[in-house]
């Protein structure tokens, strides 16, 4: 993901004004002022501890829900937000990848340089791997049956066996990755946020096989893919989620979200792409038809609600955030250069209808 550190315009700027701004849309594109979809608020989970977070994943399957948390990820019941268990010491934590046919998971842990290998049923850390440099995003790719890392800080993509756990090759991207997904068919999609690009991998061959520009989407985070109907949804710095087709390339739609989104998710089953926003909003697009795209609600989250995880089975979001102090502002007696976050207020909201 991009800098944990979010500007305090994004943290103060609440409410959906911003998302009404002079964004411009492609042909294909409307925004609906409306709650057509009717999500809200279900409830929220406490967390707690300290430190900063980033990604989230989902087992839908064993209802267990990984959160990433600084040192350590955090696995909660998915249903009632209970404590499950704690996969440690894997230091600057940015995601997690599942295996299930494995029985395991990979974390990708950015101040490490490292992967951790853990089991699914138990969590115990059954090892790790060397990545590349800061290693953010992770992906697993069925068809080679491998892991993949998106390593910010050295440009390239870390290929892992998920078997043995060994690193088996990497991948030069030019250019400093955030957020991928995969089709499930061999094919690997990653944002390149200072290209504003999204490159296309070949899991096989490890190697690039296009780029595809974001334009007139900039700096790009979070991504998600409507596989059926082959829709990638890339969410920009610029308030904008942009729509292209995942085999051509070509830009479908430019759409209004709001400000400081570092996450993106589709529902299959509802046709919905989500945006979650650091501002503390949660922008939802409907996919009325494979080419036709609208905004139909903006639901009013908590600030830092940046990154998101879709639970398939309840068709959930659930987005972590904290309670911040300003910068000028002090904790414990430490004044803070950024905006600091108050003990021990970390949190899961859980969005539905």
């Amino acid at each position: 993901m991009r800098s944990l550190c979010l500007t305090s315009a994004i943290l103060f700027s609440l409410g959906a004004a911003c998302l009404a701004g002079n964004v411009p849309s492609q042909q294909g594109a409307k925004t609906i002022d409306s709650a057509a979809s009717g999500y809200r608020i279900l409830k929220t989970f406490k967390v707690g501890g300290e430190g900063r977070w980033d990604y989230l994943t989902i087992d839908a399957d064993t209802r267990r829900l990984f959160v990433t948390h600084s040192t350590h990820v955090v696995v909660l019941n998915a249903d009632t937000g209970a404590l499950v268990g704690r996969i440690a010491d894997t230091p600057g934590v940015h995601g997690v990848a599942l295996v299930p046919e494995l029985g395991r998971g990979f974390t990708s842990n950015g101040k490490a340089n490292t992967a951790t290998i853990f089991a699914l049923d138990t969590l115990e850390v059954l090892g790790t791997v060397e990545t590349g440099e800061n290693p953010d995003a992770i992906v697993y790719e069925p068809t080679t049956k491998r892991i993949f890392t998106m390593n910010g800080r050295s440009h390239d993509a870390t290929a892992i066996d998920a078997a043995t756990g060994k690193a088996v090759g990497r991948i030069e991207l030019g250019g400093k990755p955030e957020f991928a997904v995969g089709d499930g068919a061999g094919k690997l999609y990653v944002n390149l946020e200072d290209k504003s690009e999204i490159a296309v991998l070949d899991p096989h061959g490890l190697k690039v096989t296009a780029r595809w520009s974001l334009s007139p989407g900039e700096a790009p985070s979070g991504l998600a893919i409507d596989k059926k109907n082959r829709r990638l949804f890339s969410v920009c710095e610029n308030q904008m989620m942009v729509v292209l087709d995942a085999d051509a390339g070509t830009v479908l739609a430019a759409l209004p979200i709001g400000e400081g989104s570092d996450g993106a998710a589709f529902d299959p089953t509802a046709n919905l792409a989500f945006s979650s926003n650091g501002e503390g909003t949660l922008t939802i697009v409907n996919e009325d038809s494979p080419s036709t795209f609208s905004v139909v609600q903006n639901v009013t989250t908590m600030r830092g609600a940046r990154t998101i995880a879709l639970d398939l089975k309840t068709q959930n979001v659930f987005l972590p955030t904290a309670e911040f102090v300003s910068a000028t502002e002090s904790t414990n007696g430490n004044r803070h250069s950024r905006p600091g976050i108050v003990p021990g207020s970390f949190r899961l909201i859980v969005v539905g209808k």
